[in-house]
């Protein structure tokens, strides 16, 4: 409870300093809405030679772009915008004061920034998935409809655990910039389906960087490809993604001498 007190505290006062700059909720929107007219003429483009792709129908592949700018908008809002200044904070020597803290280093480090207007992107995730499955409302059950909420919230999980785990990388090597950069960079892949690429980078997308997980699984609730073990499955690989994310941490926090090494 404690934890929760303090994630609501520091959010509250991250969104009060955000609203101070209207304009950026603007360019947030024209920036969501470039991003989606790019996604709705890339379907366009793939329907336009093809009835279906991989067996994902129109409706199934918008159902996948909008849990992409769902989960891409969470991200954007409550776990980049700590990493990057989790990286300063090491690069700066400045950790010292996180540690200070009578409070868990992990949990102050996730929570003590947000970046308000990028909830944009979570509006518009959540109107394009309710757009899509409209399309396929009559082959969508509540217990799918149910699967989907459990899959989309472990997508977040294991979302923020990739991003925790490569920032823990800071603690030794101090320049992890790049890499960050580098994963944005593969989320991308996450606009479609895993079963769309070839072998080795759906393995790839699948146990190395687990998109498929985060993001193709909870579409295939709503577009009922899932099956009930994979659901559990998802829900496992959360679970020690959550562990490897601690035991990295811990693990950094034990190797870091101070700013004053």
């Amino acid at each position: 409870m404690n934890g929760i007190r303090l994630a609501i505290m520091h959010w509250k006062v991250g969104a009060m300093h955000e609203v101070q700059y209207r304009v950026n909720f603007f360019l947030q929107l024209i920036d969501s809405v470039i991003r989606l007219a790019t996604g709705l003429i890339a379907i366009w483009l793939v329907f336009s030679h093809t009835d279906d792709l991989a067996g994902w129908s129109r409706h199934e592949l918008l159902v996948v772009m909008g849990i992409h700018i769902l989960l891409s908008g969470i991200n954007r809002t409550f776990v980049e915008p700590n990493v990057f200044q989790f990286i300063y904070t090491i690069g700066e020597g400045e950790f010292d004061y996180v540690l200070a803290r009578p409070v868990d280093s992990q949990l102050l480090v996730s929570v003590r920034n947000l970046r308000f207007w990028q909830l944009v992107d979570v509006v518009v995730g959540v109107v394009v998935i309710g757009w899509a499955v409209s399309g396929i409302v009559e082959t969508t059950s509540l217990p799918e409809v149910l699967a989907f909420l459990v899959a989309v919230s472990c997508g977040a999980v294991i979302l923020y655990c990739m991003w925790m785990v490569v920032a823990a990388a800071a603690f030794k090597w101090i320049r992890v910039d790049d890499t960050v950069q580098l994963l944005n960079g593969l989320f991308q892949a996450g606009r479609w389906p895993v079963t769309i690429y070839p072998g080795w980078l759906r393995l790839t997308l699948t146990f190395v960087v687990p998109l498929a997980f985060a993001i193709t699984v909870p579409a295939e609730s709503l577009a009922s490809k899932l099956s009930g073990g994979m659901l559990v499955l998802t829900v496992i690989v959360t679970g020690v993604m959550l562990l490897i994310t601690r035991v990295a941490w811990q693990r950094g926090v034990r190797n870091y001498s101070g700013a004053s090494a």
